[in-house]
């Protein structure tokens, strides 16, 4: 059932994920492909606070803060995992894996290199003062719009 809080998540989280994979695009290795990474970010976002965020929003200051955090670090966990999956699908298609085994391996593998490289200071206070600002902000439309 659509509610305004759901929207309101949803909105803000694809424009946080949106404004975050902006900063990341300086930290990726040269010559990697970011056609569509701001927009697939934004995506899961929006997802995001669809699903996790939205339909908790208004139940407190406290648990704004908390799930908003919570999902920021859901949508950044997920697309670190979907983005280690297409760099192993691309990898895989060259032969690169000697067996299926090995390939689901380098998708954990693939994880921590992302991982380390989002290890910036200034993109994790951006997730986590947008993290807390999105979820306030669904809170308050859970309040306001019952």
């Amino acid at each position: 059932m659509p509610t305004a809080a759901k929207l309101v998540a949803s909105i803000a989280f694809a424009l946080l994920a949106y404004f975050t994979s902006e900063l990341v695009k300086p930290l990726l290795d040269e010559g990697t492909s970011t056609k569509w990474f701001s927009e697939g970010n934004a995506l899961i976002g929006l997802i995001a606070g669809w699903r996790i965020m939205g339909p908790r929003g208004g139940q407190g200051l406290r648990a704004g803060i908390g799930i908003g955090l919570t999902t920021s670090v859901a949508m950044t966990a997920v697309a670190i995992f979907l983005y280690a999956c297409i760099e192993m699908l691309k990898l895989s298609l060259r032969k690169t894996y000697k067996g299926p085994m090995e390939a689901v391996a380098a998708v954990f593998e693939i994880s921590i290199d992302n991982a380390l490289v989002i290890a910036d200071p200034t993109i994790i206070g951006t997730l986590a003062i947008g993290g807390i600002f999105c979820g306030l902000l669904s809170n308050w439309a859970g309040r306001q719009w019952r």
